[in-house]
């Protein structure tokens, strides 16, 4: 039977990450709070832990999987060939709603899908999701639903849709009402925003001048 644990109350909250942190760590799947939604997640070397997540969500290997850090230093460990301006853009917006596509360290023991070498990193703005990633390491997270179905905004939502397929449920409370996050491809010469989300390109070039947003390129002059 899943556990559900209310980090509302000091105690519980210990606990809770303790346990999810054990249960990530064997391949468990793990219910968290993230700034928007309610995340699914496993340790992102446990082939057992992300086939159970897979099937939990009900899709297969062309869903490329997300990894979520707890410090931007593991980045580092992760992935290969970070230039100046994805570091910049670390340092101004982690923690917080921006995911940064790199290019993944090829001898990486890990099956994040069909993502053509690369990784989407992010580290997120919510106590206990970063005290539970400083606790596991890098964890695969996506968004706590059903292939189809909302992503939950409570953990109740969550369990109703995953049930018994999730080992702990961490209960953060409702997840605040905020945008997705921003996604820039950093693989390239020049960082390409992919989805303007929680920050648009206006904020994001304060940061990085040479950002380059597709549909700029192909406007009429």
């Amino acid at each position: 039977m899943a556990l559900v644990i209310d980090c509302a109350v000091p105690s519980e909250r210990t606990r809770g990450l303790t346990t999810a942190a054990s249960a990530a760590r064997r391949g468990d799947l793990v219910v968290l709070p993230t700034e928007a939604v309610y995340g699914l997640a496993t340790d992102a070397f446990s082939a057992r832990g992300v086939q159970r997540l897979r099937e939990a969500k009900g899709r297969g290997r062309d869903l490329p999987l997300p990894v979520l850090v707890g410090r931007p230093r593991t980045v580092d460990g992760l992935a290969t060939g970070l230039g100046q301006p994805a570091r910049a853009l670390m340092e101004a917006f982690w923690p917080g709603p921006l995911t940064l596509v790199a290019r993944a360290h090829a001898t990486l023991a890990w099956d994040l899908g069909e993502s053509g070498g690369t990784v989407a990193l992010r580290m997120p703005l919510q106590p206990v999701a970063l005290e539970l990633l400083r606790e596991t390491g890098p964890l695969v997270v996506t968004a706590a639903n059903r292939a189809g179905l909302p992503a939950p905004v409570t953990v109740a939502e969550a369990e109703e849709q995953l049930g018994p397929a999730v080992a702990v449920y961490l209960d953060g409370g409702p997840c605040p009402e905020t945008r997705t996050s921003a996604v820039v491809d950093v693989t390239g010469e020049h960082p390409v925003l992919l989805r303007p989300g929680a920050f648009d390109a206006d904020v994001l070039r304060e940061v990085v001048a040479d950002l380059v947003v597709p549909e700029d390129e192909a406007a009429p002059a």
